[in-house]
């Protein structure tokens, strides 16, 4: 299993940063933008290109060597990562990240600084970025991942070599899913079907019953949307599903952090914490963190039913336009219902209706309220 076996679709992208990690160290560019769509896998390509760029073999070996297994594990000493489970990058986490960038690398080449998200910094934040990122320390490598170089300022996409990645097929991902994750065939298929190329989402479909039936029962609900009272009842449902989705999930990774803070120490599960180490402890789950946490993941999951109700109105268009032999439908489970919405709706009130999804998807971005932002949706799908 080599470096780049976790990137899926992706083969034309990943001879190129091959080619240039076991080339000429001095022509190796030190900023870079890494985009594609979510679920594209870009934070693993950004992953992959660091184990590369750190490896004694440069990533060409059939197994990756201990360097590389320690920067795809996130405990490289001279590869940092910033990912946020937060809304925003803070400018605070921006001016830490610099600092270590200036530092030598102690055990290998690069000192390589991953920022997942970089769409998430704030106008302010990207400015303190934009010196770093001109002119970059001569041991230390940028790795800017966002969904597209559109997403990023131009004063800093300009000073990057910036790499597309494409959507990954249906096929390729439910491969991945049979390869990687040992799924039956019939699950991968359908989680890669109902994920649309995301590879992240598709793997959450696999393995979470629970996640795959609340996108069947909002499916269904979107197809049997007929009054006003309707939208209120679902959009109020997709709210609590999205809520304690996320608080699961929150409380899953903190535990997992918990247990990692033990390990690292070499503490025991029922040890007591160290005095001195009680506050760096305390700070994992720390309540307003947590908080925090919980609202970037409920938008997370509010993005996702979006995605999951457009594909019921992109499945409408391509039936009225005959193109299902050519393109498929996503939701196969429900194409009766599909059918017959296909047939009551115009093909410009299916596109009204992806133009409404759209506006919503901007409500959302602007921090507008969840429940009216989906009442409002709901009602706007049942409009004639």
């Amino acid at each position: 299993m080599s470096v780049w076996d976790s990137i899926v679709g992706q083969q034309q992208v990943v001879e190129q940063l091959k080619a240039i990690a076991s080339g000429d160290p001095k022509a190796i560019a030190q900023s870079w933008l890494i985009c594609g769509p979510p679920g594209s896998g870009r934070s693993n390509v950004a992953r992959a290109f660091a184990a590369a760029l750190e490896s004694p073999d440069h990533g060409l070996g059939d197994e990756p060597t201990k360097a590389a297994q320690r920067v795809l594990a996130g405990t490289h000493p001279d590869v940092t990562v910033l990912a946020t489970n937060k809304v925003t990058i803070g400018i605070d986490e921006v001016r830490d990240i610099i600092t270590t960038s200036e530092q030598m690398p102690s055990t290998a080449p690069w000192r390589i600084i991953i920022i997942e998200d970089v769409d998430r910094m704030l106008e302010r934040t990207t400015n303190v970025l934009l010196k770093e990122i001109e002119e970059p320390s001569g041991h230390t490598i940028w790795l800017l991942c966002a969904p597209s170089a559109q997403d990023v300022l131009p004063t800093i996409r300009s000073r990057t070599r910036i790499v597309n990645l494409a959507v990954p097929s249906t096929q390729a991902v439910a491969a991945f899913l049979k390869q990687n994750g040992g799924f039956e065939p019939k699950i991968a298929a359908r989680a890669a079907r109902l994920a649309e190329g995301h590879i992240g989402i598709a793997n959450l479909y696999a393995k979470n019953e629970q996640v795959m039936s609340d996108r069947d029962e909002l499916i269904v609900g979107v197809l049997g949307l007929r009054r006003a009272s309707d939208a209120v009842l679902l959009a109020g449902n997709l709210i609590d599903s999205a809520k304690a989705q996320a608080e699961a999930e929150v409380k899953v990774k903190a535990a997992e952090a918990e247990a990692d803070f033990r390990r690292v120490n070499g503490l025991g599960a029922k040890d007591r914490i160290p005095p001195k180490l009680r506050g760096a402890y305390n700070a994992i789950a720390k309540k307003d963190e947590l908080k925090r946490q919980t609202t970037r993941l409920t938008r997370d999951v509010l993005d996702r039913a979006l995605n999951s109700i457009a594909s019921v109105y992109r499945d409408v268009a391509v039936l009225q336009n005959n193109a299902e032999d050519s393109v498929g439908l996503i939701n196969l489970e429900n194409r009766s219902s599909i059918t017959d919405l296909s047939v009551r709706l115009t093909r410009g009130g299916a596109v009204r209706r992806l133009e409404d999804i759209a506006v919503a998807r901007r409500r959302l971005a602007g921090n507008g309220n969840p429940v009216l932002v989906f009442e409002a949706l709901f009602c706007a799908l049942i409009a004639g």
